[in-house]
């Protein structure tokens, strides 16, 4: 376990994910396991602390995740861009990406999905939020967060911590076909 990450308060982990970060989506069932990268993930409720996650239907992590009612969302920093495009760009229905990729996962401590901390900034380990009505329709999934974590170097009490002696750990931001910017210039507002 990266000994950067301390437990983030449930009422701080909406936080993790409101400045729209590229996330890693993580599922597992009967000895299976999959990563994939997702664009559109947000906040949607404070107490539980809820959120949505665009899944395609089609991929292997719905299945997964389906199959479980669990995943999980790790916020890579800048440092894995390289890997965001790979396991964002092929299927894990015939190939461990976790192994193929090099990605450690420790197991999250209340559903066991896969976790990754070595170059992510934060974890939210998440229960799926059954939707019958929209299942094969829709491929938002909502899920309430169960537990979190964040590198103490980049997010502490609460709040993040951009700065440039953390620059890998910034988050990423998708622009479309392989390019991404980095979550970083923060401006911090003032009174007027």
């Amino acid at each position: 376990m990266d000994t950067h990450f301390r437990p983030v308060a449930l009422e701080h982990a909406s936080r993790l994910i409101n400045h729209g970060p590229t996330v890693l989506v993580t599922s597992a069932f009967g000895g299976r396991r999959n990563v994939m990268a997702a664009a559109w993930s947000m906040p949607v409720e404070f107490t539980p602390p809820r959120i949505a996650v665009v899944i395609d239907k089609a991929t292997f992590t719905r299945e997964l995740a389906m199959a479980s009612g669990a995943f999980g969302v790790c916020i890579p920093g800048a440092a894995l861009v390289d890997v965001v495009y790979a396991v964002g760009s092929e299927s894990g229905r015939a190939v461990d990406k976790f192994a193929k990729h090099g990605i450690e996962a420790v197991p999250g401590s209340v559903l066991g999905v896969p976790l990754i901390e070595s170059g992510c900034s934060a974890w939210l380990e998440c229960r799926l939020i059954r939707e019958p009505h929209a299942e094969d329709t829709y491929d938002t999934c909502f899920a309430e967060v169960v537990a979190a974590a964040a590198d103490e170097r980049i997010f502490a009490s609460g709040h993040w911590s951009v700065r440039d002696d953390n620059l890998a750990l910034h988050t990423l931001h998708h622009l479309g076909a392989g390019h991404f910017v980095r979550g970083s210039g923060v401006l911090r507002a003032k009174p007027l």
